[in-house]
């Protein structure tokens, strides 16, 4: 049998007969689900990736790590210097950095800046994330 279009056939004896075609899915049914959960807007990406990119340095995430060990759960700045072995300058810069991606507090008293771990902080990181990158 050959086919003339979607609908008739011509038959070996040179007959035309009608067919129903059947209709298969298309391939791209299958793979596109409904539920689709929302991607990472624009304001929400940068906000995750300034945080992050203050995480992805080594001296930070020490600084990080050393005010949450300390008495009190702050540190001056004064304190963080020698652990790190680098200037109170750089130090600072290091901290500022914290601060500005949300990920610690500063208290000025006196001439001393002192440092907390921002509650909640770390959690927000990892909620944004996996909440970004989450399973799929």
């Amino acid at each position: 049998m050959s086919t003339i279009d979607i609908r008739r056939c011509l038959r070996d004896d040179g007959s035309v007969t009608s067919a129903t075609p059947t209709l298969l899915p298309l391939a791209t049914d299958a793979c596109c689900g409904t539920g689709v959960a929302p991607a990472l807007e624009e304001e929400g990406a940068q906000d995750l990736a300034r945080r992050l990119k203050a995480l992805a340095d080594p001296t930070r995430l020490r600084l990080l790590s050393l005010i949450g060990a300390h008495d009190g759960g702050e540190a001056c700045v004064c304190d963080l210097t020698e652990p790190v072995g680098l200037s109170q300058p750089t130090v600072s810069h290091h901290l500022k950095q914290l601060v500005d991606a949300g990920l610690v507090t500063r208290e000025k008293r006196g001439v001393w800046a002192y440092y907390a771990l921002r509650p909640g902080a770390m959690d927000d990181v990892a909620g944004a994330l996996a909440a970004a990158v989450g399973p799929r």
